[in-house]
């Protein structure tokens, strides 16, 4: 089973971060979570709670419509990528 969903939260958190100049250290710390949760977020292996999700789009300074667009674009172009090499 493909893990879409996963790798592009993944994605547009790490993004974000760097736009931000976030170190994954300083991410942790502003949204109170421990910096290898966060990692093992960007790296798509562990699976964020929509608590913690939260958390991580507070500290990133975005409202959560911000995030969630910018999600479904990124799954949109994921998506058409995927049925392309299919």
């Amino acid at each position: 089973m493909s893990q879409i969903l996963v790798s592009v939260v993944a994605e547009l958190i790490k993004e974000i971060r760097n736009q931000r100049q976030l170190s994954q250290e300083k991410l942790a710390d502003l949204a109170n979570l421990d910096r290898t949760y966060i990692s093992g977020i960007e790296r798509g292996v562990r699976n964020i709670t929509l608590e913690s999700l939260e958390s991580v789009i507070s500290a990133l300074s975005i409202s959560n419509a911000e995030f969630f667009l910018a999600l479904s674009s990124k799954l949109s172009k994921s998506e058409s990528e995927n049925e392309k090499t299919s």
